[in-house]
């Protein structure tokens, strides 16, 4: 039988109301799962009578377990390799798993010879972020977390230092594979497999927690968020609950596009983060990178980012991984530019063409919108926008069969240079972080090291701070 995680929060919510238990007392079980991840619920104080058998027979306090983890020399960066439950989350997991509390990890004894021999799937996310693998052992299904530790100090906001001080981001993963097949990407190759649990998802912070106090944290790893869509909204009111309480401002959901989603999003996680894995200016270069590009048309996604931008009254993340001669050339960061300068203005566009001409079609007001481009519109100060954020992601070559190469160093900031200078558009280049691990973008774990100090670390700024 399988058993759910204690912190897929609806599932417990339904069968405490059927009992007639509060579910006021939900946080107070998973502050004490937190503290004791490998605690037994029969030893959750304060609960009442009617609780712990329901506890006892369907749920556990982790479904997961920490299999091993592995930190980068300069103690920037830690991959936690977590192993799942089979047949928890959204369905069965392909892979198969049969991890419990009674498992080797568990246990404290040594994995055998078949538990390491794994079959990775090495990942070049398109979100860029993280790198990700599925292990295929004695047990089964394996996911990644990352933990990135930097100082916000480092960053400058309006030319001046920034407010804050060290914190560690945590990147998770919601899905085993990814329908997107994004052609960079090595775990487009793989298929889906599985989507994760609300509480799978929240199983990576509490793991993550035992090396780092996470501040924040970011889906950008494994599988397409919008596309668990109802979990990974779940996961986040608990992660943004008690215990955990994260700041909603410290969550940021990266999507390929999903524009159904995106238009739901700020009504179910308003004030969290939302980025767009853009990748190119263009709808032809897009489609050729990201397949999965050609149900979401970029004058619809941009339709819809400026609805979202609307009722959120926040700033865009764009994701824009640099690919040599594919998309990283001058011409494309003029292009991208003015794409995105749209977004700053073309809500008042709309808005006064409806004013003066009720009779246009809501799609004819996009396009013209999409075709302002050729307006001087530094000159409008009149209008009041809000440009979206560009972060160049430098790629990583992945042992499959790309044949993509990682842009030169000069045309990375070369790109920034346009974005910057000629479109006032922010623009940042993404750190590398634990290439000495294996645990850069689409970097393929091997060796596993026990060592969990942070003592040391020479700390970077990062773009997770961009609300401030």
């Amino acid at each position: 039988m399988a058993f759910r995680s204690v912190f897929d929060a609806e599932a417990l919510r339904n069968e405490f109301e059927m009992a007639g238990i509060s579910s006021q007392l939900i946080p107070r079980i998973w502050k004490h799962v937190r503290q004791k991840p490998n605690v037994d619920l029969d030893e959750v104080p304060s609960l009442p009578a009617a609780a712990y058998p329901i506890l006892r027979s369907k749920f556990r306090a982790m479904t997961s377990s920490l299999s091993s983890n592995a930190d980068s020399k300069d103690k920037l960066t830690t991959k936690l390799l977590i192993r799942l439950q089979e047949g928890t989350g959204s369905g069965c997991h392909a892979t198969g798993c049969g991890s419990s509390n009674g498992d080797a990890a568990h246990m404290g004894r040594k994995e055998g010879p078949t538990e390491k021999m794994w079959h990775c799937w090495h990942h070049q996310r398109m979100h860029g972020l993280c790198c990700f693998l599925i292990g295929v052992g004695g047990n089964g299904a394996m996911v990644e977390a990352v933990i990135m530790r930097y100082d916000t100090r480092l960053g400058k906001y309006d030319g001046k230092p920034r407010p804050g001080g060290l914190r560690a981001t945590l990147c998770v993963s919601s899905q085993v594979g990814c329908k997107m097949a994004c052609k960079f990407c090595a775990t487009g190759t793989m298929g889906f497999k599985n989507n994760l649990s609300s509480g799978e998802i929240v199983e990576q912070l509490v793991h993550a927690s035992r090396f780092s106090d996470i501040r924040n944290v970011v889906f950008m790893g494994m599988g397409e968020p919008l596309n668990n869509f109802n979990a990974v909204v779940e996961a986040i009111k608990v992660m943004t609950a008690s215990p955990f309480q994260l700041s909603p401002k410290r969550v940021t959901v990266s999507t390929v596009g999903i524009i159904n989603a995106i238009k739901k999003f700020n009504g179910n996680l308003p004030s969290v983060n939302l980025a767009v894995s853009l990748h190119a200016p263009d709808q032809e270069t897009r489609c050729q990178i990201m397949p999965s590009a050609r149900a979401f048309p970029l004058g619809r996604l941009i339709e819809a980012l400026l609805e979202y931008q609307k009722k959120s009254q926040q700033k865009i993340l764009i994701e824009y991984i640099m690919l040599d001669a594919v998309n990283d050339l001058l011409e494309h960061a003029h292009q991208l530019g003015k794409l995105l300068q749209t977004l700053e203005v073309n809500y008042f566009l709309k808005s006064l063409l409806i004013h003066l001409r009720p009779k246009f079609e809501h799609r004819e007001i996009t396009e013209f919108c999409l075709g302002t481009s050729g307006l001087e519109l530094s000159a409008m100060p009149s209008i009041v926008g809000s440009l979206p954020v560009v972060n160049l992601i430098p790629y990583n070559p992945i042992k499959s069969s790309s044949n993509f190469r990682t842009s030169k160093k000069e045309n990375v900031e070369g790109f920034q240079k346009v974005l910057r200078g000629v479109y006032n558009i922010r623009t940042t280049i993404r750190q590398q972080m634990g290439t000495d691990i294996s645990g850069a973008c689409g970097q393929l774990v091997v060796n596993l090291s026990e060592q969990r100090s942070t003592e040391g670390a020479c700390l970077l700024s990062d773009i997770e701070d961009l609300r401030i």
